[in-house]
């Protein structure tokens, strides 16, 4: 994803994904079906299904935005779409609502840094020089399926699903 210049320094010292080797993204759905079940033909026929109906998009990330004064991430513009794509996923894997359900309402967005590996101080220094480095524009076109777990560097791609043109 094109974030990665804008972002990549600091994700790697205040987003734990980043040591997971998690591109900068946008999640579509988290937590998933366990590693087993993601390989499965049934589970990549749906996917590819949801994801081949919505069309791909032109985004923006050109602000920055937080979690409480937990979580810096970045806005994507529009973010109706990103939203249609977990809106679908889950219609399709109705047991998997996002963030098991802890939140209300899922936000799409792009995780710049998170408080529990940094201050607040050093957080908003990374807003602030993440901000030089916007707006990010990107196509969104592909779906990424990836699994991995709680450790360095051991996330990988499963499938990659593509948008409809």
């Amino acid at each position: 994803m094109a974030a990665e210049a804008a972002v990549g320094q600091h994700r790697r010292h205040l987003d734990g994904a980043a040591a997971w080797a998690v591109p900068p993204h946008v999640t579509v759905l988290y937590p998933f079906v366990e590693p087993a079940s993601a390989r499965r033909p049934e589970t990549l026929d749906a996917i590819r299904e949801t994801v081949r109906a919505m069309p791909a998009f032109d985004c923006s990330f050109a602000e920055t935005s937080w979690f409480g004064e937990d979580v810096l991430w970045l806005a994507p513009d529009p973010a109706q779409p990103f939203r249609n794509l977990t809106t679908g996923i889950v219609r399709a894997f109705p047991e998997h609502p996002p963030y098991a359900g802890a939140h209300e309402d899922s936000v799409p967005h792009l995780t710049v840094g998170e408080r529990r590996l940094a201050d607040l101080p050093t957080l908003r220094r990374a807003e602030q020089q993440v901000s030089a480095h916007l707006p990010v524009r990107a196509r969104i076109d592909t779906v990424l399926l990836i699994e991995g777990a709680a450790a360095p560097r051991s996330w990988r791609v499963v499938q990659e699903f593509p948008l409809a043109p």
